[in-house]
């Protein structure tokens, strides 16, 4: 059987997944209450509660219960303006909300990561990913779940050039390597709280498809 999300907690309910997830928590009956600190305010809903502000500076203050948590925090080197404000977003903030969230009692994390996300890279970007990854597991959640999609296709306020020219090439591609949208993500995220598990689980882009199929 599978268990419900009940109280949640979610980071970056304002970004490309994390406001199609944001939806999809709300619409959930197994779901009873949402709290999502964001920088500009969101909508009002019964269930939802929008502390307003850094993200940075509101983790301190942030009050439980909580018992799943959703990290769809993420940014380019380009929109940080530095690789040093860049691991600030991706790195520093999730680890950071999740040390908040444990002490709120917290049991599951679940984390946007990246496809090729790998402590040892030369590349700084899936570097940081999987410095990311390794961290949040030293943390011992009971369950966490690390979520590794490819190029996220979709909508942004405002667009990112690389994903914009390489969407119509990674439409093609095979296999965990095919970009996939935003909104399937963030329905695989929404299933995977849903289901059976504990420990370490990565999902791969492939397996999203699957998972996030309408």
């Amino acid at each position: 059987m599978g268990t419900s999300p009940g109280h949640v907690l979610i980071a970056g309910a304002t970004g490309l997944t994390g406001g199609a997830l944001l939806g999809l928590l709300l619409d959930d009956p197994g779901v009873s209450h949402v709290l999502a600190p964001t920088r500009h305010a969101l909508p009002r809903h019964p269930k939802l509660e929008n502390p307003v502000g850094m993200v940075s500076h509101l983790a301190a203050q942030l009050h439980g219960p909580v018992d799943t948590v959703f990290c769809c925090l993420g940014t380019t080197i380009r929109q940080a303006g530095s690789r040093e404000a860049f691991r600030i977003v991706d790195y520093d903030l999730p680890l950071s909300l999740g040390r908040h969230a444990q002490a709120l009692g917290a049991t599951h994390y679940l984390v946007i990561s990246a496809l090729g996300a790998d402590p040892a890279s030369r590349l700084f970007y899936n570097r940081t990913k999987g410095e990311l990854e390794v961290a949040l597991q030293k943390q011992g959640w009971p369950r966490l779940s690390i979520i590794r999609p490819s190029l996220l296709l979709g909508a942004r306020h405002k667009p990112r050039m690389g994903e914009v020219l390489a969407a119509p090439f990674s439409r093609v591609l095979p296999g965990r390597w095919r970009g996939i949208e935003a909104a399937t993500v963030a329905r695989a995220m929404w299933r995977l709280a849903s289901l059976p598990g504990e420990g370490l689980r990565i999902v791969e882009s492939d397996e999203l498809q699957q998972l996030g199929a309408a």
